[in-house]
């Protein structure tokens, strides 16, 4: 069993392939009888992909911030909860309790937990596997921009080779990440 820390967002997509594609995500985390972990709201993909999980009896750790709990979105049905002082503090407990890290389409939030994981594995912080899904090329920009800092000397070999996309949630089912 594994901790699986998921960024996503706090809104709700136009293109319901984003909310299908968190739904199968949320079931294969359970059915493989793993942990969720996540931003603990019950907004958005956030709690699309929390209701999946416990819709196949997983178990779902949400970290939240006083602030954004004290405003009634947390998720009153998971099974643990953290309360945390800030979001500096809700970005170092995903990212001690996680095993692997999946960033799913999602806004600013998502992008700067994702890099802020990517950057403490480059430095020698955690060896944790991370990986984007890349939903209907939503992360296709991203990708370039990687290949490019790469191709420019800006990232090494073995940190770029480290970085994975994935173009469905079989695809990353099929990789053992999980």
């Amino acid at each position: 069993m594994k901790n699986i820390t998921v960024f996503l967002g706090s809104r709700l997509p136009k293109d319901p392939i984003y909310i299908e594609a968190v739904k199968a995500l949320g079931e294969a985390i359970a059915n493989n009888h793993n942990t969720l972990i996540y931003g603990g709201a019950q907004v958005g993909t956030m709690g699309i992909l929390a209701d999946a999980a416990l819709n196949k009896n997983g178990k779902v750790i949400g970290i939240m911030p006083k602030v954004l709990s004290d405003k009634e979105i947390l998720h009153p049905g998971i099974t643990e909860t953290f309360i945390v002082k800030d979001m500096h503090e809700r970005k170092a407990l995903l990212q001690e309790m996680g095993d692997v890290f999946i960033t799913m389409p999602g806004g600013c939030g998502s992008m700067e937990e994702i890099f802020e994981i990517i950057t403490a594995r480059q430095i020698g912080i955690h060896t944790k596997p991370f990986c984007f899904i890349n939903i209907d090329n939503f992360y296709k920009g991203i990708q370039d921009y990687l290949e490019n800092a790469f191709e420019q000397g800006f990232i090494s070999e073995k940190d770029f080779n480290d970085i994975h996309f994935f173009d469905s949630i079989e695809a990353l089912m099929e990789s053992n990440l999980i």
